[in-house]
This record gives structure tokens, C-alpha cells and sequence, in this order.
């Protein structure tokens, strides 16, 4: 680290301070720091240094203090450069003795812990006097005392019992073995449990001690490295069990083999003596139990030795065991029987770049942290998988909340630290400007209260007609509740309001009125007091299950609810305030009832004018705010109707007693009640409960239609304020936090208003402070609330209740039209109706009934088949030779590969089976026959009982077709897999293969072809063909041997031959025969170099069709290759490496891989067929990993030789780059089919 005076002129600094200072004395703190990280013990405490640097930061400070004692707290570094200079100098020295003390403090304290761990008792220790470069500094423990400090000392007591009681929690572990990941796979394991015999990847597994069963668990003994295990068994108290030691069947023979055969060898070997048998840790237990059922498996036996097989035919002329299997019948299924092999698919090793390590800067640690193996560590900044990042951050906002409180409570206790122009700023000027903010907002809460407040109780009823200033008591607690727990952090918006959900008015009423028929009008105290109380816990349940969403992150996966189902709810709260504006306008005498004494009624004279006009000046608004957008519109609108109203009746000198007589104003309320009466309507010993029982429905249907509608407009209104941050469950425990106090304190529910809380946030009203000034406003209004409740017009409240709820109607029936389906539109309109008609708890019963047949009916009309190909279209990417190649390209026409995708349910399986007995009718199969149908599920994430036999129906149709069901693309131990199973449709009498993916189901199918191909081959062989045969003439193009099959009584089955699908097959091969002269071949003798070695006719096989050159041009390149012979398993490259050599495949197969950002598939090269040419020719880095599926002999061509015949015989290199392009465009071709195939 760079000395601090190298950044001040020289001239400025004073050579004698120089000379004492400076950190030298911390240097040799940060020596001995470092020599400690490399010692096993704890050297002494270095005490003489350490007084002796703070004695440095003393003087320095008392220097600085000197300097600046001249200016008297008023110092202008620029007018004295020299005294800024030598501050400048001090500050840096004593910040870096500073750093220098703790990092030599943090090193000790890291040793001690570390020694701790390790079971190090260093107060017991001597230590020896260190002799060091320091020797004139008296060493403290020198002469056999402690090399502790005393503050040390007793941080390693405090340590020491802290770790004792930590351990103490874990008695089957070991906490202090080492966290190095193992260098093998394997790990020791011990018998839990009896289970048997286990079946993994690796082999059978077996108790070979015959003293006690294989356990059914097996439970971790520790990871294994080379150096200690981390369980040990003194510490986990394994002496009184038996411990067995599991392995393979490969390595338990090889071991008894080495040990004998008796028993009691076999045992020894078996006890554990720390260096037992280990057991891959990729043991299926899962998997491992015999069950009364075989599980199902992949068809996978045999499939690849049959491919290796059939490439051979192209090549060999002995016979094999396919061809005893072709002459079987039933040629065309796979042994249901067979045993599942493990799919050999690799996992390629990521590699970790290595970052550049950032330059030193003054804030570089002087120590680095070093890596330490001990537990003690987990967790911290070197474990990257430590979690204890995400708790902090998940207590972030709780931590501040709570240090912002200390925070001002510290300087509210010390006026000492007051300041008072920010008292002026923050206590006086910004709470001033934020008044107009608090003013709208506070008139904006005055209107609700008036619309939504004193509609609490139906107000129509007589017996509720005198509840309207509780109601309005009651949205006000509610209201500040909600606004002090969202402006003091509860929210992530600073300015939002709470305030009364209007929508929980009409299940309000609703309750109302069912406690009222149940309980009877004749006793009024019991239905108030069921009534109020059912409000109240109303409230306190919502806020429970918003508490519980937000817990559980539930807040985006509700706001995914059908939207059309809760506008069609939000439209039925606007039928209710429409209804509701008519009858607290009118002054019904009870809740509007559809029949003619009430249309009567409504157009009397002396009540038409009190609901009509509230509603002409709710139109007119409406009319207006198409024209003035304005955020203070709605309120200047009513105050000034107010204002005009007692205008026109102070000019008409009308008294107030006659204005409430006629129904202009509302009931002034007895003077005797405060804004807390409604606290006497809560009488526990007259609930009625039966009656509150019967409202519990209505409860849960007002805490759904909550819980729907918080999740959709939260979001909304961070979009509009541009809130990044939002968290939607944090939002949900809020309003559960809020309900939930509401409810106890006797009040409703609520939740943060997006209106309200847009216009108060466009005022200038987005901070907390704000919003706790609106509380407190809001407060004051509460408690004069009452009194004000005689004077207030019922055309302004009417006025406001018909504005919302021709606005919700309009929302829910106009703005939808178009936008929404005509399913959808009849949907709302049909909750819309119900609600209106019937009840509010009917009309969302409804609506879910009706989003469910919606969804049915919308699915059911996508078809789950996503595309269907033919085999002659997509085939599978295994590299067969020419011959094969174009045999299969006309025999795939009866394969039909069929891509399903979605959920699979009894909405959309009539389509997918229809489509299936569609392909077997008669016209229909006439047309196109059908031998396999391939089924691929590699895009449905799930289906129902329907669906699952729906698929068994299927494969019985066809069966009687004989045409082959194929299941491709399905992982058995998946959901799909298992609901499949369970119908039986794996059972071995149903005969239906499956694949692990669409590949190896194409593979299948191609080798079933090919036994047909080959068949057919030896029956002309046996039979002379009409046609001419050639003359066998010298010829200058390319001529290959072939195969002499020889002559078997082979045939297929009658119902192969005799079926249209067979005569094609057999018509197919023949042409395919003929066109390639093999049949021809085969009756004329063997030309006389096909007798010659290898490579010669390997080389003509596999450049058949693709170079004109006979076997003269190529037998010079013979000499450039070598034969190299591979077990199975080898791998012969690895992707990204750098090529080397180029393949001819003589016997065997190889399986190459593909690992690519888009996704893996593998294709296999069988006999015949060329490696890696690409590449290799073509000079770039390997594309795939390629290794031996059997095993294999090659003739390679490394780049040395390459470069050889290049420049001996350039004609041949120029031949073979032709070839290896024209084998790379075959590829891509069958490559590019596959591909698109499965992404369609």
C-alpha cells in the first residue's frame, strides 16, 4: 500500500514527523498478523506495539488539534495549503494505525476461534518465548506465561461455553469435520431399516455379513476425501451397531473373491473398520424395492444392439441373431418383459472462468480472508451457498423501521444535538406544504364517509334508519386505522389512503338482513347487536386471509383470477348503489321492492323530485368530466352543490325542522351521542348466534370478493405512480395487519383506494408525514362528525352514490363491450342480473360456475394435437448407411409421429380421439395405412382420469388394426407417467412401448422396417428375378461389396404379407434392391478385391453413392489409416476439444451428444458410417462428446497422416473434402428434420 505522504507536496509536510511517524509501528502489526495466519498456535500479544500505536493515534489527534486551535473552527484549506497538508497527513496516518490495530485484532480473534473449533485449550498452553525481529519490544508471554491478552482471554471463555452449547444440539454429528467435498462418488452408509435386497444403476446390493438384512434407508455415514471421513464412528455411536458396508455386485464379488468364500471372510470384510466398501450416492432408493407390480419401464432393451445389428447387414454377409428374430412372428413389438436398462446420457463438467483480481485501492483489506475448512465459517462471505443474506434482507424494512425510532427518540432525549434550522425546515415548512395535499384528502374521506359511511346499515329499514352517524363513526376508525398503519411503513406507497371497501356494503346489508328474519323485528337490540358484531369479525377474518396470502406469496397467483368474473361482480356492486342511491334518496320506508305500490311511490310528487335530482346532478357530472379533467373536480362539484342548495333555501327562508320533515337533509342524530356510541351497540349476552352463524357464508363470499379485488388494484396503482419496488405480499399483510386491528377495535374492513390515493399523491401528498397528518385531520372530523351529520343535503350523498354506481356499471357493461367474448360479455352480464335479482353470495357462486364452463369450452376448442409428421418426414438421427436411408424414407409413410401438448382433460381428449379413429377408418386407412403411431408427451405437463383412459380406449381401437401404439417423450416417474400406469396402460398385455424421448422411438420403428428390408432381401435371394442380370464389367464408378446372405426358410407372418402394409413394405424393398443392384450382386461371385482387408471396403461402403471413384482411386488412401479398437464406454472426444482424427466405423456404435444453450439430443453412428469429418476437415473444435455405446473398431485418419496424403496425393484429399461436405449435408438434413420436428 502506498505511503499517505506520497500525496501532498513534500515542501509542506515536516521532515521530523516524518521521521516518527507514518505507521511504522502498524506495519509491524500487520507482519506479525500475517506470520500468525501461517502459525498452527497463537504467538503472544504483541502489547508494547499495540500501546504504542494508539499512543501515535493519541499524539496525532492532539497534533491535529493544535493545527486548527489558530482558526477557531473557521479553517479555509485553500488560504493555508501547507496546514491543509500536514491535516491531510495525520488524518491518513491515523486512519491507517487505525486499520493496521483491527486487522491485527480480527487475525487473533479468527486463530482463536479456529483453535476453538479444533478443541485447542490455549489457556492451558505454555508458550515459548518467541524470538522474532522485534527483540528490543518485550514480548508479552514470553518466559511460559499466557499468550493472551486478558480482553482475549476472556472472549475464548465466553467463546469456548457459547460453542460447548452449541454442540451440545447436534450429539449424532460431528461439527468440526472439514467442509472439502469429496474426491469420489461414493459414501459410507449403515442398516437403518430391513429392506432387503436393493436394485440400483450400479447392480444388486446385498447384506454380505448374513448377520442382519439390508436396511431400507440408507443413512449418510459422512463424506469421504482422502484424509478423514467426516462422521466418525466414535462420534455419531456406532459401537453397538452393525454397520455394512454396500457396494455393487462387481466390487463385493471382487472383493470376496480376494478374501474367500467362507462366511466369516465375507463378514470381515463387511464390518466397518474405515476402510470399508462405499455405495454410489446415486442409489435409487425410490426405485429399489420389489413390489407385487413391475413399475413401468422404457422399451429400451435390445434397441441399440438391434440398430448395431441391422447396420451390420449393410456390410457383413455372416448371419446373426436378428436374422433367427426375423423369422420369428410378431416381429414388429419389443419384449414387454425385458428389463429397463439406465439411460447412459451424460452430464458435461462447467468450467468457472477465472476473474482478474481487482487492483489495490486504499480501502483494500490489508488482510485477505483466508480459506478456512472449519464449520465455524458456513455461512459467511466465502460460502457462497450461505442463506444468511436473504434473512437480512428479508428483516430490511423491519430494521429500519426500528432504527429510524431510535434514531429520533436519541436526539428527541438531547436537546444538545437539536438543530434549529432543521426544526424550522422539517417541523415547521414541509408540514405547511403538505396542507392542501392533507386538505383534498381529508375532503375526499368526508365523501366516502357520506356515500359509503352512512350506508353501513340499511338506512331504509326502520330498524337501522337511526344507525347512519355509527356508520359513518364506524368508516372513520376504519379509515385511520388503515392510514397509520400504511403511512408508518406498512405500505411501500408513502402517499397512499385507506379507507372503507365499498364493496362489502351490499354483503353488509345482505347480513343485515338475514339476521333480521331470523332473529324478528320485535327485538331490536339482538339483531344490532348480531349485526355489528358480525362487521367486526368480518373484518378480523379478511384481514386473516390477507395475512395468510401474503405469508404464504400468494399475491401474484390470485391476481391471475378470471378478470371477466370480477367485473361482473364489480358491476353488481353498481346495480346495489344504484338501487341503494334510490332508496336513501326517496326516503323509502324499506328496500326497494319491484311492484307497482313502489313505482307509485317513487313518481309521487312530494318524492319524485328527491331522487330524481341527485340523479340529474350525477349525470351532469358525468358529462362534465368528459370535457374538465381535473383532480379537484368531484369535490369543488359537491361543495358547490351544497353552497347552492342552503343559497336557494336561505333565500326561501325554509327551517331546518322542515327540511328534515320532507326528506331534503338527513336526521340530525341525538345530541347525547358521540362519535364512539357505536361501542354501546355491542352486546355479547344478546347476540343471537344462530343468526351469526347463518352470515358466516356471506362472510367468506365478502372476504373472496377482497381478496380478488386488493391483488389487481395495488399493482394498478404502482404502475400509475411508478413504483418499481412493489411487493404485492407485502401488501397483503399489510391489509391483514389493518383489517385485522379494524376488527378488534370494533370497526370494518379496508384496504388502500387507488383513486384516493392517485389524487393525494398527485397533490404533493407522497410521504408519510403526509399521510399521519390526514389520520390525525381525519381524526378531528371523527369527533365533531356527529353534529354535522343535521345539516348535510341527502341530494349531495344521493348525488354521490348514483356517480359510483353508474360509473361500476358503466365499467362492468360498456367499457367490456367489444373487448371482451361474447361468453365472457354473457358472463358479467348474467353476475350482473344475479346479483341484483337474487344476492351477492348467488351472484359470485355464479360466476365461478360460469368461469369454470368457460374455461372448459374455450380449451375444449384448441386442439392438444399439436402437429402431426410423417415418418417420411422426420426420422430418427442414428447415421445408417445409404441403403438404409433411402428404404426407411419411403417405409416411414406408415409411421405417424403425433405431438400432443397442454393439460389433457375431458374437454380436449374428444378431439385428440376422434382424431385417432379417424386415421383407422376404412377410406381413411385405405388411403394412408398406418402401422405405428407415435405419441409424443414430451409437451403435456399433465392430464385427468378421463384423459389417462381415453388413451387405453385408443390403443384397443388399434390394436384391432394391428397398428402400433408408440409412447415417446414421457418421464415414467412424472405425474403424466404415473396417471397412465394407473389405467393399465403400461400393463404388458397392452403392448404399447415407451420411450424416453421421440428419438429413440423413431429408432424402434426404423429397426422394425429394417427387419422387413432384410427379410425381403433373402427371399430374392433365393428366387431368380425376372429382370436381366448385369453383366459384370469392368466399370469406372464406385462399386461396393456386399453382403451374401446366406439361404434360410425365412418368411414373414401371413397377416404381414397378405395386408397392404406389408405387400408396400415388401414392393418398397424390392425397388430399393433393384436400384442398388444388391440382389444382382448377391447371385454373382464376388469380385476378386472384395476379398481384400480393410479399409479398402469399409472406405467404398461408406462413400457409396457420394463420389463417382471406383476402388483403384481409393486404394492409396488405405495406408493413411489405422485401426484402432475401443471398449464400450470409451470416450474418444470430448466437446470443445480439438479434433484429431477422422472415423470409419467398421463394427460397433457410437453415440454422440450434443449439449446446446437451445437444449441436448444425441444421434448414434453405426457401422459403416464416418465420425467427426466436419471438424476434423473443416478445422474448428469438437460440437459433441462421442464415445463407444458397444464396443467398436475404427479406421482413423489423424491430422498428421492427413496432412501426409494432402500432400501426397492431393487428388484423393481434394476427393475426400467433397465427400466429407456431402456427408455433412446429409447430416444436416436429417439433423434440421429432427430438430424442427420437436419444436413443433
Amino acid at each position: 500500500m502506498e505511503n499517505p505522504s506520497s500525496r501532498v507536496p513534500l515542501s509542506h509536510i515536516d521532515p521530523d514527523r516524518v521521521a516518527t511517524m507514518y505507521g511504522e509501528l502498524g506495519n509491524k502489526l500487520v507482519q506479525h498478523a500475517k506470520r500468525t495466519q501461517a502459525l498452527a498456535h497463537l504467538p503472544p500479544y504483541q502489547t508494547e506495539i499495540v500501546r504504542a500505536v494508539t499512543r501515535e493515534v493519541r499524539d496525532l489527534d492532539r497534533d491535529v488539534a493544535r493545527l486548527l486551535d489558530p482558526f477557531e473552527g473557521s479553517f479555509n484549506p485553500s488560504a493555508d495549503p501547507a496546514t491543509a497538508c500536514a491535516l491531510l497527513v495525520d488524518h491518513l496516518c491515523m486512519r491507517r494505525n487505525k486499520r493496521c490495530l483491527m486487522a491485527y485484532h480480527r487475525v487473533r480473534t479468527e486463530k482463536l476461534e479456529e483453535l476453538c473449533w479444533t478443541g485447542v485449550d490455549v489457556l492451558e498452553q505454555q508458550q515459548p518465548s518467541e524470538v522474532g525481529e522485534d527483540r528490543g519490544v518485550a514480548q508479552a508471554g514470553s518466559g511460559g506465561h499466557s499468550s493472551l491478552s486478558p480482553e482475549e482471554e476472556e472472549y475464548f471463555r465466553q467463546y469456548g461455553d457459547m460453542l460447548a452449547a452449541y454442540k451440545g444440539q447436534w450429539t449424532d454429528i460431528d461439527l468440526t469435520g472439514t467442509l472439502e467435498p469429496p474426491r469420489d462418488l461414493f459414501i459410507d452408509v449403515r442398516v437403518v431399516k430391513d429392506a432387503g435386497e436393493i436394485q440400483t444403476e450400479y447392480g444388486s446390493l446385498r447384506d454380505h455379513t448374513q448377520a442382519r438384512p439390508l436396511m431400507g434407508v440408507l443413512q449418510p455415514r459422512g463424506r469421504r476425501d482422502s484424509r478423514a471421513s467426516i462422521l466418525s464412528r466414535r462420534n455419531l455411536g456406532f459401537d453397538r451397531d452393525l454397520d455394512v458396508a454396500i457396494a455393487p455386485d462387481s466390487l463385493v464379488e471382487h472383493a470376496n473373491a480376494n478374501l474367500g468364500s467362507s462366511p466369516g471372510a465375507g463378514m470381515e470384510a463387511s464390518s466397518y473398520n474405515g476402510s470399508s466398501l462405499r455405495t454410489p450416492s446415486r442409489s435409487f432408493y425410490h426405485r429399489s424395492f420389489n413390489t407385487p407390480t413391475d413399475p413401468a419401464h422404457y422399451a429400451l432393451d435390445g434397441l441399440r444392439e438391434q440398430t448395431a445389428e441391422l447396420a451390420t447387414y449393410a456390410s457383413a454377409s455372416a448371419s446373426s441373431a436378428l436374422t433367427e428374430m426375423i423369422r420369428q412372428p410378431g416381429v414388429g413389438l419389443a419384449d414387454e418383459n425385458a428389463k429397463p436398462i439406465e439411460d447412459t446420457s451424460f452430464s458435461p463438467l462447467s468450467t468457472i472462468d477465472d476473474e482478474s483480481e481487482p487492483r489495490d485501492t486504499e480501502r483494500t483489506s490489508l488482510l485477505s480472508k483466508t480459506r478456512s475448512k472449519s464449520p465455524h465459517h458456513y455461512g459467511s462471505i466465502e460460502d457462497i451457498e450461505g442463506q444468511g443474506g436473504a434473512a437480512r434482507r428479508a428483516s430490511n424494512a423491519f430494521t429500519k423501521s426500528v432504527s429510524a425510532v431510535g434514531k429520533w427518540s436519541r436526539i428527541a432525549s438531547n436537546p444538545k444535538s437539536w438543530d434549529r434550522r432543521a426544526i424550522w425546515k422539517e417541523g415547521v415548512v414541509y408540514p405547511v406544504s403538505l396542507i392542501p395535499a392533507v386538505v383534498l384528502g381529508l375532503l375526499l374521506n368526508i365523501l366516502d364517509a357520506l356515500s359509503y359511511g352512512m350506508i353501513l346499515f340499511p338506512l331504509g329499514e326502520p330498524l337501522f334508519s337511526h344507525l347512519g352517524a355509527d356508520g359513518i363513526s364506524m368508516f372513520y376508525v376504519s379509515t385511520i386505522i388503515s392510514q397509520v398503519v400504511f403511512s408508518c411503513g406498512g405500505s411501500i406507497f408513502k402517499g397512499g389512503i385507506g379507507s372503507e371497501m365499498i364493496e362489502v356494503v351490499p354483503f353488509f346489508h345482505q347480513m343485515a338482513f338475514t339476521i333480521m328474519n331470523r332473529v324478528g323485528k320485535e327485538n331490536p337490540q339482538s339483531v344490532i347487536a348480531t349485526t355489528i358484531l358480525a362487521f367486526s369479525v368480518s373484518s378480523v377474518l379478511t384481514g386473516l386471509v390477507f395475512f395468510l396470502m401474503g405469508v404464504c406469496g400468494l399475491g401474484s397467483l390470485i391476481g391471475f383470477f378470471p378478470r371477466h368474473i370480477l367485473i361482473g361482480c364489480i358491476g353488481g356492486v353498481g346495480y346495489f348503489l344504484l338501487q341503494t342511491g334510490v332508496e336513501v334518496s326517496a326516503r323509502l320506508p324499506g328496500t326497494l321492492e319491484y311492484n307497482i305500490g313502489t313505482l307509485q311511490k317513487l313518481f309521487q310528487l312530494d318524492t319524485f323530485p328527491l331522487w330524481m335530482i341527485p340523479l340529474s346532478l350525477a349525470i351532469a357530472l358525468l358529462i362534465l368530466k368528459r370535457f374538465i379533467r381535473s383532480n379537484f373536480l368531484v369535490g369543488a362539484y359537491f361543495i358547490g352543490v351544497g353552497v347552492m342548495f342552503y343559497v336557494v333555501i336561505l333565500s326561501a327562508r325554509v327551517s331546518m325542522d322542515t327540511l328534515h320533515q320532507k326528506g331534503w337533509v338527513f336526521d340530525a342524530p341525538s345530541s347525547n351521542n358521540p362519535w364512539y356510541h357505536f361501542y354501546t351497540l355491542y352486546d355479547l349476552s344478546a347476540v343471537n348466534w344462530t343468526a351469526f352463524a347463518d352470515t358466516i357464508p356471506a362472510m367468506f363470499a365478502l372476504t373472496f370478493f377482497g381478496v380478488l379485488h386488493v391483488p389487481i388494484n395495488v399493482p394498478a396503482l404502482g404502475i400509475s405512480t411508478g413504483e418499481d419496488n412493489l411487493n404485492v405480499d407485502r401488501e397483503l399483510m399489510a391489509h391483514g395487519v389493518t383489517n385485522a386491528l379494524s376488527g378488534f377495535a370494533g370497526s370494518i374492513q379496508n384496504y388502500l383506494v387507488y383513486t384516493n390515493s392517485l389524487l393525494f399523491i398527485a397533490s404533493g401528498g407522497s410521504s408519510r408525514l403526509a399521510g399521519l397528518m390526514l389520520a390525525a385531520a381525519t381524526a378531528g372530523i371523527m369527533v365533531i362528525g356527529p353534529v354535522i351529520i343535521g345539516y348535510i343535503p341527502v341530494m349531495v350523498v344521493g348525488a354521490l352514490i348514483f356517480l359510483l354506481g353508474i360509473e361500476l356499471l358503466q365499467e362492468a357493461l360498456v367499457d367490456t363491450w367489444g373487448k371482451l367474448t361474447r361468453l365472457e360479455y354473457l358472463t358479467v352480464v348474467i353476475i350482473v342480473v344475479t346479483m341484483g335479482a337474487v344476492d351477492f353470495v348467488m351472484g359470485i357462486l355464479v360466476g365461478i360456475i360460469l368461469a369454470c364452463v368457460n374455461f372448459v369450452v374455450q380449451t375444449s376448442r384448441k386442439s392438444a394435437i399439436r402437429a402431426t409428421f410423417s415418418g417420411e418426414i422426420a426420422g430418427s438421427t442414428v447415421r445408417r448407411p445409404p441403403i438404409q436411408q433411402q428404404f426407411l424414407h419411403e417405409a416411414g409413410q406408415q409411421t405417424l409421429i403425433m405431438k400432443l401438448g397442454g393439460y389433457l382433460f375431458f374437454g380436449t381428449i374428444v378431439n385428440v380421439e376422434n382424431t385417432m379413429r379417424g386415421l383407422i377408418e376404412e377410406e381413411a386407412f385405405n388411403r394412408q395405412p398406418i402401422r405405428f403411431l407415435i405419441l409424443d408427451f414430451s409437451r403435456v405437463y399433465g392430464l385427468d382420469f378421463s384423459a389417462a383412459e381415453a388413451f387405453t380406449r385408443i390403443n384397443r381401437v388399434l390394436r384391432k388394426r394391428n397398428v402400433q401404439t408408440t409412447i415417446s417423450g414421457l418421464n415414467i416417474e412424472g405425474e403424466v407417467g404415473k396417471s397412465l400406469q394407473n389405467v393399465g396402460l403400461f400393463e404388458p398385455e397392452s403392448g404399447v412401448p415407451i420411450f424416453e424421448d421421440l428419438n429413440s422411438a423413431l429408432e424402434f420403428c426404423e429397426n422394425d422396417y429394417l427387419k422387413v428390408f432384410y427379410s425381403r432381401q433373402e427371399a430374392l435371394s433365393r428366387t431368380p428375378l425376372e429382370a436381366s442380370t448385369p453383366t459384370a464389367t469392368p466399370s469406372d464408378t464406385l462399386q461396393v461389396p456386399l453382403p451374401v446372405p446366406q439361404v434360410r426358410n425365412a418368411s414373414l407372418s401371413d397377416n404381414m404379407v397378405s395386408s397392404p402394409r406389408g405387400q408396400y413394405l415388401q414392393r418398397v424393398a424390392t425397388t430399393t434392391l433393384r436400384e442398388h443392384e444388391q440382389v444382382n450382386a448377391a447371385l454373382m461371385a464376388a469380385p476378386a478385391w472384395s476379398s481384400m482387408r480393410q479399409p479398402l471396403p469399409l472406405l467404398l461402403q461408406t462413400f457409396q453413392g457420394l463420389s463417382t471413384q471406383n476402388e483403384d482411386f481409393w486404394f492409396p488412401a488405405c495406408a493413411y489409416f489405422s485401426r484402432e479398437s475401443y471398449p464400450a464406454g470409451t470416450v474418444l472426444y470430448h466437446e470443445g476439444d480439438v479434433p484429431r482424427a477422422f472415423y470409419l466405423l467398421e463394427s460397433g456404435m457410437l453415440r454422440a451428444e450434443y449439449d446446446l444453450p437451445q437444449g441436448r439430443y444425441f444421434e448414434l453412428v453405426v457401422a459403416g458410417r464416418p465420425c467427426g469429418e466436419l471438424p476434423f476437415f473443416s478445422d474448428t473444435r469438437r460440437t459433441a462428446t462421442v464415445k463407444a455405446e458397444h464396443d467398436c473398431v475404427a479406421w482413423c485418419l489423424s491430422d498428421e497422416r492427413w496432412r501426409a496424403l494432402q500432400e501426397d496425393e492431393p487428388r484423393i484429399a481434394r476427393e475426400l473434402l467433397t465427400v466429407s461436405l456431402k456427408l455433412t449435408t446429409e447430416r444436416m438434413d436429417c439433423i434440421t428434420s429432427y430438430v424442427l420436428t420437436m419444436a413443433a
